[in-house]
């Protein structure tokens, strides 16, 4: 029964019913955004951008990213049956979703995202998903940034009152009427060449940046 209702949720009306069952849950909250403006003039001047954040904090983004819709935001979702899901709740906020993963077809989605980034200038990527260890920032947010010459915008979600799933990455439900917040942290620019050893050194400094706001 639990597959069958899964298998259901892949199809683009479910999608769409979660997505706007997800966007009328979150009227319910009280939400601020910090220092948006520091990167969206950067974006309309003409800058790239890669939006990073965890994946215990996403569920915000189907009331955040509409706004830019006109940019054409891309994201990253897994080949997975989790996946599909994912994928048709954020193509019904606008989202182009890059299918592909560190397991599976990662190189070509890759690519993709950096192409999408050249040509529309935003995307978004999920720091350590879609399996985890969570809190662990792996180097594809860097590979994308390096390649689509774009900067890095760590973005965390701050709730006062939240539920937390039982799930690898203690996935964050913020509890209707609680105090949210949309943090956007100052830009990282990467040096224009990098070697095995930078990207080790930006990804630990990224990692450092954000798990302050990772509740685990």
């Amino acid at each position: 029964m639990f597959k069958k209702l899964r298998n259901i949720a892949r199809t683009r009306f479910a999608g769409a019913v979660l997505y706007w069952m997800a966007r009328l849950y979150c009227v319910t909250l009280r939400l601020r955004i910090e220092n948006e403006n520091e990167w969206s003039n950067y974006l309309e001047q003409g800058g790239k951008v890669l939006l990073c954040l965890w994946h215990q904090q996403m569920l915000l983004a189907v009331r955040f990213f509409p706004k830019y819709k006109k940019y054409q935001p891309s994201v990253m979702t897994s080949r997975s049956l989790d996946g599909d899901i994912s994928t048709r709740i954020i193509e019904a906020g606008g989202i182009a979703a890059v299918r592909g993963s560190s397991s599976r077809g990662g190189i070509a989605a890759l690519k993709e995202m950096i192409q999408r980034i050249k040509q529309y200038r935003l995307g978004a990527h999920i720091l350590d998903g879609p399996r985890g260890p969570a809190g662990v920032a792996k180097l594809g947010s860097l590979a994308i940034a390096n390649g689509a010459n774009a900067v890095i915008i760590p973005t965390v979600i701050i709730a006062d009152r939240a539920w937390y799933l039982h799930s690898w990455d203690r996935f964050m439900i913020p509890k209707p009427f609680a105090r949210v917040t949309i943090k956007f942290l100052p830009k990282i620019e990467l040096p224009p060449v990098m070697n095995n050893a930078e990207y080790e050194n930006q990804r630990k400094r990224l990692e450092m940046i954000m798990q302050p706001y990772l509740h685990l």
